[in-house]
C-alpha cells in the first residue's frame, strides 16, 4: 500500500469523526491502526469508546488537556508544551517503526494552532514517514506549510451549527 498523508482540518465539525471512520475502515481491512488523541480527556468520546471494544486499534493520550472553556494559564500552556513535545517524540518512534498500517494525530493541528506545538516538529514526522504508513492529522487551524506537504487535505466549514443557537453538544451525536 502507499501511504499518503491526509490533513482534515477548518472550523466545521467531523474531522476527528472523519478520521475514526477511516480507521473503522482500515480495521475492516485487517490494517493495524494507531490512534493518539492530543489535549483531549481520556474517556468520554463516542467515536473512542466503541473503537476501545475492537482489536488491531491502539489508543494513546497525550499531551495533557486543553481547557476549552477558558485560556490557559502560563504555567499550563508551559506543561502542556512540555508534554506534546514528549507526546511528539513517541509518535516519531510510532511513526518509524511502521508498525501501524495507519497512524491519526488527532487535534495535533490545534496544538499547533495554539502554539503549544512547533510545525517544524509535525512536519518533519510527514517526512519521516515510511512509505507505507498513513499519517492523517486532524483539528482547526493546520498551518499552511503542513498543508503544503500532505497529499489530501479537506478543510470542514461550518455552514450553520445549533450551538450559535445555543444547543449544548449532545452525548452520541457532538462528543
Amino acid at each position: 500500500m502507499t501511504g499518503l498523508i491526509q490533513v482534515y482540518t477548518g472550523k466545521g465539525k467531523g474531522k476527528t469523526t472523519a478520521a475514526m471512520g477511516l480507521a473503522l475502515r482500515a480495521l475492516g481491512h485487517s490494517m493495524r491502526v494507531c490512534i493518539v488523541q492530543f489535549l483531549k480527556k481520556e474517556g468520554g468520546s463516542g467515536e473512542i469508546e466503541a473503537i476501545k471494544k475492537f482489536r488491531g486499534i491502539k489508543i494513546l493520550h497525550a499531551g495533557g488537556v486543553f481547557p476549552m472553556r477558558r485560556a490557559p494559564s502560563e504555567k499550563e500552556r508551559k506543561h502542556l508544551r512540555k508534554s506534546l513535545v514528549e507526546a511528539l517524540s513517541e509518535c516519531e518512534n510510532i511513526i518509524r517503526r511502521g508498525k501501524y498500517d495507519v497512524v491519526i494525530l488527532d487535534e495535533i493541528n490545534f496544538a499547533m494552532s495554539r502554539k503549544l506545538v512547533n510545525p517544524d516538529i509535525v512536519i518533519e514526522l510527514m517526512k519521516i514517514k515510511p512509505a507505507g504508513v498513513e499519517l492523517v492529522l486532524t483539528g482547526r487551524g493546520a498551518p499552511r506549510r503542513v498543508l503544503q506537504e500532505a497529499d489530501l487535505v479537506t478543510r470542514m466549514e461550518e455552514v450553520k451549527h445549533p450551538f450559535r443557537r445555543g444547543v449544548k453538544a449532545r452525548k452520541g451525536i457532538e462528543y
